[in-house]
């Protein structure tokens, strides 16, 4: 990965290109990785709009019928520091949907932030989300982030589980049926990806 420099410019930083690259998955498909934009708003609302229920409710822990507009307008509005997230567009397809969502938030202190992901339902078991895990945290440590948090229902094993094995986990907590956990990185840079 290439050193992540950013100029501030009254705020928020510009739009950090070193993020975007094409990637093969497992099955040979082509996904692009980008950095989300403000106008990936609309893409949001579809996104939500195609995955499953059970999907749905592991991302947001709840069953929204649609994904509200002033919600995806904030997902959407990112300063690329304190808060970025990560989109994949399908590489071959012309419509530009986005398939996947990888994000991160301030959570209290200056070096920590809060994770969460989510992957349309007919493109997960494909390596896609452990793809756009690496590279958040990745980009995430650019930015001298160093601690992570989730909070992860019970159930989702396939979090719990790709957390487990890049995360070095400092604190596992488990309340009403979610796991709050704190990690640090344990992710390898990748040389020749950005």
């Amino acid at each position: 990965m290439r050193s992540a420099t950013l100029e501030v410019v009254d705020g928020p930083a510009r739009y950090p290109v070193e993020f975007e690259r094409t990637v093969t998955l497992r099955d040979g498909s082509r996904v692009r990785i980008r950095p989300i934009r403000s106008d990936d708003a609309p893409r949001l609302i579809a996104l939500y709009d195609r995955l499953s229920r059970d999907t749905a409710y592991q991302r947001f822990f709840s069953a929204m019928r649609r994904l509200p507009p002033d919600w995806a307008r904030m997902l959407a509005t990112v300063d690329y520091q304190r808060r970025l997230a990560l989109v994949a567009e399908d590489a071959g397809a012309a419509d530009g949907d986005v398939i996947a969502v990888a994000r991160y938030e301030p959570s209290g202190s200056p070096d920590s932030a809060e994770v969460a992901f989510v992957v349309q339902d007919d493109w997960q078991e494909r390596g896609l989300g452990t793809m756009m895990f690496l590279d958040l945290l990745r980009a995430a440590e650019a930015r001298g982030i160093r601690r992570f948090c989730a909070y992860v229902l019970g159930d989702n094993r396939r979090m719990l589980d790709m957390i487990g094995r890049y995360g070095d986990v400092e604190r596992r907590k488990i309340e009403s049926g979610v796991v709050e956990i704190v990690f640090r990185s344990r992710a390898r840079p990748v040389i020749s990806s950005y």
